[in-house]
Parts: structure tokens; sequence; C-alpha cells
């Protein structure tokens, strides 16, 4: 596991998620969502990761919502007026909650992290570990400043710091192999310091441990 050209140690500790996923990004259904769609395609992914690993038979086969799905289902949960249902706008973890819920009766932990990488450190960091050893599904983060969608899949931990393993849905293109993700960046390990320190950032951590008892 590579996580840096400059950190060559095992770290302390690190956690992934659990299952298999699919990879949803920009146009990659054909609908052109550049520019806005990047919180419905990490949903997209999250979904498609209950659709593998969600115990309940009647969720097991049931396809991540699209696009125009998703909008459709936040306003018949009151969330959009019916001029959301075709626009362009963008959505955020509350929204990814809502939308899990909604579709696969999963309920969603959602937690603030105020900005700073030492409450970046103190908070996501212990609560992404938490959530991978106990659930392990993915996991949406977003922010304010920094309002780029990302799907989190792995958190790891050690002497020169902790990295993220995040899974970037800002790819408009053709179907890429995993190896050409990888050296793309699209789905890459960060230091979580190369986040953006002004911003405070959001997470959206489906619940999953308790499913089929």
């Amino acid at each position: 596991m590579n996580l840096d050209s400059e950190n060559n140690e095992d770290p302390a500790k690190c956690t992934l998620v659990k299952g298999d996923y699919l990879y949803f990004h920009y146009g990659c259904d054909g609908q052109d969502d550049r520019g806005w769609g990047c919180g419905y395609r990490t949903i997209e992914t999250m979904a498609s990761w209950l659709c593998q690993n969600w115990s309940p038979p009647k969720y097991q086969n049931r396809p991540p919502p699209s696009l125009p799905e998703i909008q459709q289902a936040l306003v018949a949960m009151g969330d959009k007026p019916g001029s959301f249902s075709g626009s362009r706008e963008w959505i955020g973890t509350f929204e990814a909650s809502l939308v899990l819920d909604y579709f696969y009766d999963v309920p969603c932990k959602l937690v603030h992290i105020r900005g700073g990488e030492a409450e970046l450190e103190r908070v996501a960091v212990e609560e992404l570990h938490q959530h991978f050893e106990k659930h392990g599904s993915p996991v949406m983060m977003g922010g304010d400043r920094d309002n780029s969608s990302k799907g989190i899949l792995g958190v790891c931990t050690g002497d020169k710091g902790s990295y993220l393993l995040v899974v970037d849905p800002h790819y408009y293109g053709c179907q890429l192999e995993k190896t050409e993700l990888q050296r793309r960046g699209l789905v890459t390990w960060k230091r979580l310091s190369s986040l953006d320190q002004t911003s405070f950032y959001n997470l959206c951590m489906p619940q999953t441990a308790k499913i089929g008892k």
C-alpha cells in the first residue's frame, strides 16, 4: 500500500471499506453533470456498496438511483421544492443521508468538523477509524470552502500523519481500468494536511453494522 513517496513505513493503523463498490463519476450514465453532479455521484457510489453488501434481500438488487431519481426522492420527501427536479442544483451530505435512508432504509450518522488540521485529526480521523471498523461502508465528505464531494474509502494513521483513501467523482470520460484510475489520482491516498484547512467538513456515514440481525 503506497501512501506517499515520502512515507515508506507501514501505517500504525489502517482501516478500510469492506466489500465491493462501483465508481460513479461525471457522465458515467450519459448525463453530462459536470460542475454540479459530484454529490449525486458520490451517493451512487455509496449506494452501489449497499446494493452489493446490504443484507436484506429486498435491497440486494436495487441499483443505485439515477440523478433524476435522487432529485425526485428529495422532492417527494419535502426536502426540496418541485422546481428542484431537472435542475442543476448541488447536494451535500445531509441530502445524501436522506436519499440513502429513502431508497435503502439505512440511517446515516452526520459528523461536523469545524476545520483546521488539529480538528480533522482529532475528530474526523477517529470517527472514520471507528466507522470502517464497525460498519465498513463508504463515507461521503463535503465542506463549505472545499465544496467538492469526496467518497472516503479508508483512513490510515502513522508517524508522518494521516491519509484518506479518496474516490473522486470529478472525472468525465470513458470507463477506465482500476490501475488507470489510480494513476490519474481518481482513487488515491491523500494526506489529511492537503485538505483546505479554512473549510469546515461534514461526513455522512451509513450505519450498517446491525443489518440482518
